[in-house]
């Protein structure tokens, strides 16, 4: 039977204190993922190691805090994010510290992977956040939440920092022990928000991964996500191998990277929340796709606005996508954002292979930013193939449940 909206929760009309915690373990989360990048010009010098080595290295936390996404967001729709989200930053705490006393390129690669955890924690936040916030508000709360990629920020210009003024450790260490002090007030002060349908099957829980949508907005998240982490993590080499900046200088500029993209995420949430996704997206591509060309020129000038023209356009993307996901299946978030999410990270797996690769064989890097802005186009025509596209029909429709 059908239950009635008088027996239905009432959706919450927000709750400030359960974003901000969202939020900050977010934060701290990618702090701690972002810092095996930021010390990468340290370790690349330290461990001798050559430019497909060190691609191998970025990538691999990427892989873990891709794939991780899909479970992660699954078991928040059915256990709730206080639970789930506590247990991924105790798991990030652990690599954290261990990657203090590498010294060797498979420790390096080891401890990588599963500090690609902290990447992962970004599903399950969402699924948290959402629940807290009606619809016509989740693009601006989803934003917010997203801005917590300031981590990367935080990271980029931190270790580099602490790393020369503590010793190498402590690039490390610094948000290892924040994530302790972060997971202690998370689990005394989170609460998961009123379940707005009852608890499904695996088999529910995995009907939305069928539906087409979920799938276009992977592949735009793919572009969007995708591309922001490829350049955070792979800046600060970009940086000090083809300008011969200094670690410090390369880790500043890839913060200011950072912080822009993650203040324009939560700007396209909102717009997201006025206009529309897709009709952000119909901009987003061809301005990235443009802005990949101005990377590709071998000047400082050129780089420049072109990471910085790129850095605004991902964030708008990423907040609208975001924005699409709990419109089109409210009923199932966790799960589709843990695709999407998967999607996002993935995006940023590949890149630093690919560019790797064509440093290595070519001596540059300008093909590789050449198939970034051949990619852009594809995502553009894509969007204007899928027309408007409109909410799924059936369960995935509304937030009534049957029974």
């Amino acid at each position: 039977m059908t239950i009635s909206n008088n027996s239905s929760p009432t959706v919450p009309a927000g709750n400030n204190l359960q974003l901000a915690l969202a939020t900050g373990a977010f934060a701290i989360c990618f702090a701690v993922f972002g810092s095996v990048s930021a010390m990468m010009p340290i370790l690349k010098k330290t461990l001798a190691l050559n430019p497909v080595q060190v691609s191998i290295a970025l990538a691999i936390p990427v892989l873990l805090g891709s794939l991780g996404r899909i479970p992660l967001g699954m078991l928040t729709d059915r256990y709730g994010g206080r639970l789930i989200f506590s247990i991924v930053m105790a798991c990030s705490i652990v690599p954290a510290f261990l990657m203090g006393f590498v010294s060797a390129y498979w420790q390096l690669v080891l401890c990588g992977f599963f500090i690609g955890i902290a990447l992962a924690s970004f599903s399950v936040g969402v699924g948290l956040v959402s629940g807290w916030f009606p619809p016509e508000r989740q693009g601006f709360a989803l934003g917010v939440y997203g801005a917590g990629n300031i981590g990367q920020s935080l990271a980029a210009f931190g270790s580099p920092v602490l790393a020369a003024a503590l010793g190498f450790r402590w690039g490390f260490w610094t948000f290892g022990v924040l994530l302790l002090v972060w997971l202690a007030v998370f689990w005394l002060k989170a609460e998961n928000a009123p379940r707005r349908a009852p608890v499904k099957s695996f088999a529910d829980v995995i009907k939305p991964l069928k539906d087409a949508k979920s799938w276009l907005l992977s592949l735009y998240y793919f572009l969007t996500f995708g591309g922001f982490v490829a350049m955070a993590i792979y800046l600060p080499i970009f940086l000090t191998d083809i300008f011969k900046l200094t670690p410090g200088d390369a880790g500043a500029r890839t913060a200011g990277f950072v912080v822009l993209a993650t203040l324009m995420r939560p700007v396209g949430g909102i717009l997201a929340d006025k206009i529309g996704g897709r009709r952000i997206l119909l901009w987003v591509f061809p301005v990235t796709a443009a802005m990949a060309i101005f990377l590709a020129c071998p000047s400082m000038v050129t780089f420049t606005i072109g990471a910085l023209g790129m850095a605004a356009a991902i964030g708008l993307g990423n907040g609208a996508v975001f924005k699409l996901v709990p419109e089109y299946f409210p009923g199932s978030v966790g799960a589709v954002t843990g695709l999407v999410g998967a999607a996002g990270g993935l995006g940023g797996f590949f890149p630093p292979l690919v560019l790797g690769t064509i440093r290595q064989a070519t001596g540059t890097f300008t093909l590789g930013f050449i198939l970034l802005s051949l990619f852009s186009l594809i995502c553009l025509a894509v969007v204007f193939k899928s027309g408007s596209t409109t909410k799924p029909k059936g369960q995935f429709a509304s937030q009534q449940a049957t029974a």
